[in-house]
């Protein structure tokens, strides 16, 4: 009768937690409610939900729910409780130790890096899907994560310890793996022009997916994020330009607008920021808005399998699916694609048109130069005459 009647209070608890995060699906939608409900504590959910009244982005509301519930998930199959606030060194270097470790120590020391049961219990939990060291950059995010939940906890954190940044820079040492693109391969101008002809046809989809590719790329390579939550109040009609810029007064205009981005990973909510539109994709966008009869809200929407607009936005997740969609029928492998390489695909074309990168970062938004520059160095590399000495 005790474990039933434990069992019932527990289904109680994981109810009114899941109906707590229900209340934050506007702005953090949970496709696995249920299951965050089951490892998230009470505590957990508050501070979830205090951020969101803190006005923080969806995206990154998002990115520290979801950082949070592998964390509990972890500390729960590593040492049986739920994570501790604040955490302690030891847990902290525990944490790095079985996410950051050496293969070839592996193959001679079985217990070296996370074991095979905290693994097992994890990969269950459909949280563990390799079965080699995790990325440095996805170790320091999610202890940057803890780090931000516990602040805004009001604790003080133990992640600046010479101890813990030691184990960080041996781990990430042994780890030893090399940094994969977001995007395997950048989607280009002559990319996205077979793109664009993959999406020529006369149905609604077909003018979203054409606008909705050639806005992203010709606006900087806008992150998917940004596509998906473009409303319609963000696009602002602007004075035609010059077809050509070194003649000003020529007569020969192309229509512009100008996106205000507002809130974006590199940019606040209070932000004068915008991007501008010129030409061609400004043609393509206002094709999309008067047949789908947009006039305010979402900009990119979803359209049902008999072709009806539906109201609510594209989630990034959809504007990944679509960008794949099209790069299959186009006739390219789309596992070598994603939303990222349009982003990455415009900065390399920038590069390979002579555009000076500050100007490139302006449309870009960009804020690290070494960043932006490692596209215009692949670039110029490939066209260089250093690769060539012996060719």
């Amino acid at each position: 009768m005790t474990g039933q009647l434990a069992n019932t209070q527990n289904a109680e608890t994981v109810a009114r937690r899941a109906e707590a995060l229900d209340a934050l699906d506007s702005v953090l939608p949970f496709d696995r409610r249920d299951f965050l409900a089951e490892l998230l504590t009470d505590d957990d959910v508050a501070t979830l939900r205090y951020l969101a009244r803190e006005g923080i982005g969806a995206n990154s509301l998002r990115a520290l729910a979801s950082d949070l519930g592998y964390l509990e998930a972890w500390a729960l199959a590593a040492t049986g409780f739920s994570l501790p606030w604040p955490a302690p060194e030891a847990l902290l270097i525990k944490f790095v130790a079985h996410h950051l470790w050496d293969l070839a120590k592996r193959e001679t020391d079985p217990v070296h890096g996370m074991p095979a049961d905290v693994a097992a219990t994890l990969k269950t939990q459909a949280l563990l899907r390799s079965d080699g060291p995790h990325a440095p950059a996805t170790v320091r995010r999610r202890l940057s994560s803890w780090s931000t939940l516990t602040k805004w906890r009001g604790l003080p954190g133990n992640f600046s310890t010479p101890g813990l940044q030691s184990a960080i820079k041996l781990a990430v040492r042994a780890s030893a793996r090399p940094r994969g693109r977001k995007s395997k391969k950048a989607v280009t101008a002559d990319i996205l022009t077979a793109l664009l002809k993959a999406c020529a046809g006369d149905r609604l989809v077909d003018a979203r997916d054409r606008a909705l590719l050639i806005t992203a790329f010709a606006s900087g390579g806008r992150r998917r994020s940004e596509i998906a939550s473009l409303r319609f109040e963000q696009i602002v009609e602007e004075e035609p330009v010059p077809a050509d810029p070194k003649a000003p007064d020529s007569s020969n205009k192309l229509p512009c607008l100008s996106i205000r981005l507002g809130r974006t990973k590199t940019t606040q909510a209070d932000s004068d920021a915008f991007v501008l539109l010129v030409g061609r994709p400004v043609l393509a966008l206002k094709d999309w808005l008067e047949r789908a009869g947009i006039t305010e809200g979402a900009v990119f929407r979803g359209i049902d399998r008999w072709g009806n607009l539906e109201t609510r936005a594209l989630t990034p997740q959809a504007v990944n699916l679509i960008l794949k969609r099209r790069v299959a029928e186009a006739g390219f492998d789309p596992a070598a694609f994603s939303a990222h390489g349009l982003r990455s695909g415009y900065l390399t074309e920038t590069a390979r048109r002579g555009i000076p990168l500050p100007e490139a970062m302006q449309q870009s938004q960009h804020r690290s130069v070494q960043q932006a520059s490692n596209y215009y160095n692949d670039a110029e590399r490939t066209l260089g005459r250093a690769a060539r000495v012996l060719a």
